[in-house]
Protein backbone atom coordinates (compact mmCIF):
# COMPACT_ATOMS: atom_id res chain seq x y z
CA UNK A 1 0.00 0.00 0.00
CA UNK A 2 1.60 3.83 -0.84
CA UNK A 3 0.26 6.41 1.72
CA UNK A 4 0.25 9.83 0.43
CA UNK A 5 1.78 11.90 3.40
CA UNK A 6 2.57 16.04 2.99
CA UNK A 7 6.27 16.91 3.81
CA UNK A 8 7.30 20.39 5.12
CA UNK A 9 11.16 21.19 3.59
CA UNK A 10 12.46 23.76 5.35
CA UNK A 11 16.14 25.52 4.08
CA UNK A 12 18.71 26.77 6.66
CA UNK A 13 21.97 28.06 6.49
CA UNK A 14 23.36 25.28 6.95
CA UNK A 15 21.31 22.65 5.32
CA UNK A 16 17.57 21.41 4.95
CA UNK A 17 15.53 20.31 7.54
CA UNK A 18 12.06 17.94 6.51
CA UNK A 19 9.12 16.46 8.98
CA UNK A 20 5.51 15.39 8.04
CA UNK A 21 2.16 16.56 8.66
CA UNK A 22 -0.13 14.25 10.22
CA UNK A 23 2.04 12.00 11.78
CA UNK A 24 1.96 11.01 15.44
CA UNK A 25 5.33 11.23 16.76
CA UNK A 26 8.73 13.12 16.09
CA UNK A 27 10.19 12.31 13.17
CA UNK A 28 12.84 14.71 11.13
CA UNK A 29 14.93 13.97 8.41
CA UNK A 30 17.87 16.73 7.65
CA UNK A 31 20.59 17.03 4.46
CA UNK A 32 22.76 19.28 2.44
CA UNK A 33 20.24 19.52 -0.23
CA UNK A 34 15.97 19.09 -0.29
CA UNK A 35 16.72 15.71 -2.22
CA UNK A 36 18.46 14.35 0.67
CA UNK A 37 15.93 15.89 3.29
CA UNK A 38 13.27 14.25 1.61
CA UNK A 39 14.83 11.02 1.11
CA UNK A 40 15.56 10.86 5.03
CA UNK A 41 12.68 12.01 6.11
CA UNK A 42 11.02 9.14 3.91
CA UNK A 43 13.02 6.64 5.62
CA UNK A 44 12.12 8.22 8.90
CA UNK A 45 8.64 7.79 7.98
CA UNK A 46 9.36 4.29 6.98
CA UNK A 47 11.15 3.50 10.37
CA UNK A 48 8.28 5.03 12.53
CA UNK A 49 5.78 3.07 10.97
CA UNK A 50 7.50 -0.30 11.10
CA UNK A 51 8.07 0.39 15.04
CA UNK A 52 4.86 1.95 16.28
CA UNK A 53 2.46 1.33 13.71
CA UNK A 54 0.25 2.67 11.29
CA UNK A 55 -2.05 4.25 14.03
CA UNK A 56 0.89 7.28 14.01
CA UNK A 57 -0.53 7.62 10.60
CA UNK A 58 -3.25 10.21 12.11
CA UNK A 59 -6.48 8.29 11.29
CA UNK A 60 -9.63 10.22 10.95
CA UNK A 61 -8.04 13.85 10.49
CA UNK A 62 -6.05 13.82 7.43
CA UNK A 63 -4.66 16.81 6.75
CA UNK A 64 -6.14 17.73 3.44
CA UNK A 65 -3.90 21.27 2.70
CA UNK A 66 -0.70 22.65 3.92
CA UNK A 67 -0.16 26.66 3.91
CA UNK A 68 2.87 28.51 4.67
CA UNK A 69 1.93 32.07 5.94
CA UNK A 70 3.32 34.87 7.48
CA UNK A 71 2.76 37.27 10.23
CA UNK A 72 3.61 40.64 12.03
CA UNK A 73 3.96 40.23 15.75
CA UNK A 74 5.35 43.08 18.01
CA UNK A 75 8.20 41.95 20.09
Amino acid sequence: MLKQIKVVVEKHADGYVAYPLGVTGVVVGEGETYEEALADVKSAIQFHIETFGLDVLGGDSPVLEAFVAETGVAV
